[in-house]
């Protein structure tokens, strides 16, 4: 087993945040106040529901056919995330809450 000092710890956590800050601050630095484009505007708005479709259909690409019980655990947990982000619009609350509706899905059923 390896062993890492402080210093390298401090340095593996700081600079992928450093980096990570950096690239989130870069299109409030490239654009500053002047006025946004069209384009980008409707990126904007129509890039995260692609992703979250994208996301989808990479989750349920691989539903298993011969299991009704892990089809069933699959299409709750879609439902639940579904309507959690219709009633609050909040990305990461529908996902994390998803992600622990399936796993208590997964291992207590």
């Amino acid at each position: 087993m390896i062993q890492l000092s402080t210093t390298q710890i401090f340095l593996m956590i700081f600079i992928p945040r450093l980096i990570t800050q950096l690239l989130r601050a870069l299109p409030f630095v490239m654009f500053g106040r002047r006025a946004i484009s069209p384009t980008i505007r409707t990126l904007g708005a129509t890039l995260p529901f692609a992703i979250m479709a994208v996301l989808v259909v990479y989750c349920l690409k691989s539903i298993p056919t011969g299991s009704l019980k892990e089809n069933l655990e699959l299409i709750a947990a879609v439902l639940m995330v579904a309507g959690l982000h219709l009633i609050k619009k909040n990305t990461v609350l529908s996902i994390s809450v998803g992600t622990v509706f399936y796993m208590v899905l997964v291992h207590l059923i």
